[in-house]
């Protein structure tokens, strides 16, 4: 019988359509295309199907699945999130979730049955604030609209504190809060001030808000100090995000009690790796040293090289108020002048961190490998190290550089080996994003006298090759069933680091943008659009387009979170992927600890609902911290420019909207806005598609990546805001607050840009 002739019968039709939406029954929050349906889908099938399958031609199975997978869809049993990616629909027309509220007063309720989240009209609101957890009751679905909700009931308030400013009105008063996502302003009664002026940055807590109400009723419980101050501003951050100050009681007192001296016995339960040489590459800074490198050639002319991470899970029990705390805050963060870490100090920067020319307890990713790179065998396990020398990321560097200075063999043959394991994730489809981190010099009081950025050596790539090496193979021990020596078909709940694929509809937006500099991204498929994205990485590197290309590439992906459905990392080229490296400042890394240790010992699946909660909070507050650091960040930024208003600064446009340009600043990437209404020689109009405004009269074009001349028009240090103008000196008593005469502070403008022809598009 030819292939061509072999087809499922009705009734086996009929069935694999059941056992397709059995695959999104038991994954309920997942999205799946026809194929990885078909996959999860055949493992359970009988014989019978399987049969059909090997002799049945490809093109004929995959049209029998996608075929069946659309009558789901169109008998209302999936959702179609994207082009032939679906998910389950959700069944209840009420639904709870979280919602992130934007500074228009709109929110959007993030839930698993929708691939975007539901829009809930400002007007709908109720007394729903960003972050709360609400109920919603969802809306007639509009064919090609988003889908909208109204909000029923407040469920939990993510917060009641808010920093803000006090305005008083005789004998009341409002705070206007700091926090542009906070669309209402908190009332306060004359008796519930607490001795605030007008005019202070205070913390306000909202006692009361009817449902009649415009504006919650609050009270004022602490007040910071003056606006634009160093310490009430950072406070007000502190506050604005939910962020700890300090430690309860219970989990000092539970500090106080652990040792910092390792008994006989603990060493004897381990592997001792005490006279394996061992050194730790940190930032200049570093006081919490998670992990270490050591190496030795083995008899066989191989490299034992071992990636020694702090053994936190040995200290910090499950059940203790210490535990709880640390889950609680689920990840150190680090603002521009202070870290709020999630351990104790004795923990974080004492017992668990690996200082050198001291005993540690570690768990270990131990790793033969070849001098091609390639790992022949892996060991997991609790262990004992003593670090012989602790390097900076400047002075491995140098030893790199120089081939001079201590373990330089060492350091040598982890430079080589790493560089080989860069470019073998690069040729199976790895997205090399480099990341500039923006440093501020700060004096005794805080304010920012310089800022510098950081950008990444080989010595930074060194370690994160071997952290990414050790992150893998600890995902793969576990995600294969291979953590008792064999195969185990069993899946078992585990946490994982996933990054899913590009949403189609932004990375085209972004193919487009990229097309107008001349550069070419394949979508045909995601390991192509990955290496065409790697070379125009490459092509851009030095150029004055480079950060915004950068930025954008990075906006046009998904999000990495965590969860226990493993769907692989993207960005790495990665199937299997989790966080095994950071336990002293990353709660994800303490749990794939525990795991790891629990499954190699024969331990069975732990609740998979249980760790996808403790996922999502970790993911939540992940974002959370990033949020703050971002917003110290542009505080420091901001407070930085309001002291150069004389000066002239050298920019490119970084973002274009209806309403101005956005300008990134060359030396120091400061961004601000030049506002369409400061651009007053024409009437400029926003033309989305091409990413730019053009003038009604002189059809002059500001586009995405034209450099510019700017300065300082006013600086908001509360509303963390910059707003620029052109810099033109034969228009300066026009354009800005300067007076003519201010004019022998400026050269002219051709100084800095000879190249530039006034009205003509860059190319």
């Amino acid at each position: 019988m030819s292939k061509k002739n072999i087809k499922f019968t009705k009734t086996q039709l009929e069935k694999l359509k059941q056992e397709l939406l059995q695959v999104f029954l038991q994954h309920p929050r997942a999205t799946f295309n026809p194929k990885q349906v078909w996959r999860k889908a055949e493992i359970n099938l009988p014989e019978e199907y399987i049969s059909v399958v090997l002799l049945a031609n490809k093109h004929y199975l995959d049209e029998t699945i996608q075929s069946l997978i659309l009558e789901l869809y169109e008998e209302g049993e999936l959702l179609e999130v994207q082009q032939f990616r679906y998910k389950l629909l959700p069944a209840e027309r009420f639904i709870e979730g979280n919602i992130q509220v934007t500074s228009k007063g709109e929110g959007y309720v993030m839930n698993d049955g929708f691939e975007e989240d539901i829009q809930i009209p400002s007007h709908l609101m109720s007394n729903a604030l960003n972050g709360d957890r609400v109920k919603i009751s969802l809306l007639a679905h509009r064919e090609g609209k988003r889908q909208q909700g109204e909000v029923v009931e407040v469920i939990s308030r993510c917060r009641t504190q808010f920093a803000g400013t006090i305005q008083h009105s005789g004998s009341y008063a409002f705070v206007v809060c700091d926090d542009s996502k906070m669309h209402v302003d908190i009332f306060i009664p004359g008796k519930q001030l607490n001795g605030a002026r007008n005019g202070d940055k205070v913390i306000a807590e909202i006692t009361l808000w009817s449902a009649d109400a415009s504006n919650p009723e609050g009270k004022v419980i602490r007040v910071l100090g003056a606006p634009g101050e160093h310490t009430a501003e950072m406070n007000a951050i502190i506050v604005e995000y939910g962020l700890p100050e300090s430690f309860p009681d219970e989990v000092e007192k539970e500090t106080l009690k652990i040792s910092d001296t390792i008994s006989k016995e603990e060493i004897k339960k381990r592997k001792d790796f005490r006279n394996v040489t061992t050194f730790t590459i940190d930032p200049v800074d570093a006081k919490d040293f998670d992990d270490a490198l050591s190496i030795q050639q083995l008899p066989n002319g191989n490299w034992e090289m071992g990636v020694h991470i702090a053994d936190v899970s040995h200290f910090l029990k499950p059940g203790s108020a210490m535990d709880e705390e640390a889950f609680n805050r689920a990840t150190s963060i680090y603002l521009v002048d202070r870290v709020i870490p999630m351990l104790p100090e004795k923990l974080s920067n004492m017992v668990c961190s690996l200082r050198p020319k001291e005993e540690k307890l570690c768990f270990s990713a131990v790793f033969e490998m070849n001098d091609k790179a390639e790992v022949l065998n892996e060991w997991f396990g609790r262990t004992v190290i003593y670090s012989d020398h602790r390097f900076t990321y400047e002075e491995a560097q140098q030893v790199i550089e120089t081939g001079e200075g201590p373990f330089v063999k060492e350091i040598e043959i982890f430079h080589r080996l790493a560089q080989l394991l860069r470019k073998e994730r690069h040729r199976k489809g790895a997205i090399s994003f480099e990341k500039t981190e923006v440093k501020f010099r700060l004096d005794e009081k805080g304010n920012p006298v310089g800022i510098f950025l950081k950008e990444s050596k080989d010595s930074n790539k060194l370690i994160e090759e071997f952290m990414l090496l050790a992150n893998r193979h600890v995902a793969e021990f576990i995600g294969k069933g291979i953590a008792k020596g064999k195969k185990d078909k069993t899946q078992k709940t585990f946490v994982y680091r996933i990054h899913d694929v590009p949403v189609e509809e932004k990375l085209n937006d972004f193919k487009t943008f990229a097309a107008q500099f001349g550069y070419r991204i394949s979508t045909a498929s995601g390991k192509e659009t990955a290496h065409s994205l790697n070379k125009m990485l490459k092509e851009v590197e030095g150029k004055k387009e480079q950060s915004m290309i950068e930025q954008l590439a990075i906006r046009s992906m998904a999000k990495a979170i965590y969860s226990t459905e493993n769907i692989g990392h993207y960005g790495l080229a990665f199937d299997y992927y989790t966080h095994f490296t950071s336990p002293i400042r990353r709660y994800p890394d303490v749990m794939v600890h525990r795991l790891l240790d629990y499954y190699s010992n024969g331990g069975k699946s732990v609740s998979q609902q249980e760790y996808e909660e403790k996922c999502r909070h970790c993911t939540e507050r992940e974002i959370n911290a990033a949020d703050a650091e971002r917003s110290s960040i542009k505080y420091k930024q901001v407070q930085y420019l309001a002291a150069r208003k004389d000066e002239i600064f050298k920019g490119v446009i970084s973002g274009v909207t209806e309403w101005g340009l956005y300008v990134e600043l060359e030396e120091n990437k400061c961004e601000g806005m030049i506002r369409l209404r400061d651009l007053n020689d024409d009437y400029y109009e926003y033309d989305q598609k091409n990413f730019c405004i053009v003038g009604h009269r002189s059809r002059k074009k500001y586009s995405l990546g034209d450099e510019l001349m700017v300065v300082i028009k006013s600086t908001d240090i509360i509303k963390k805001q910059v707003d620029f103008m052109i810099y033109d000196e034969n228009r300066l008593h026009e354009i800005s607050p300067f007076k003519r005469s201010d004019k022998k502070r400026f050269p002219p403008a051709s100084k800095f840009n000879n190249n530039k022809k006034k009205g003509k598009k860059r190319r």
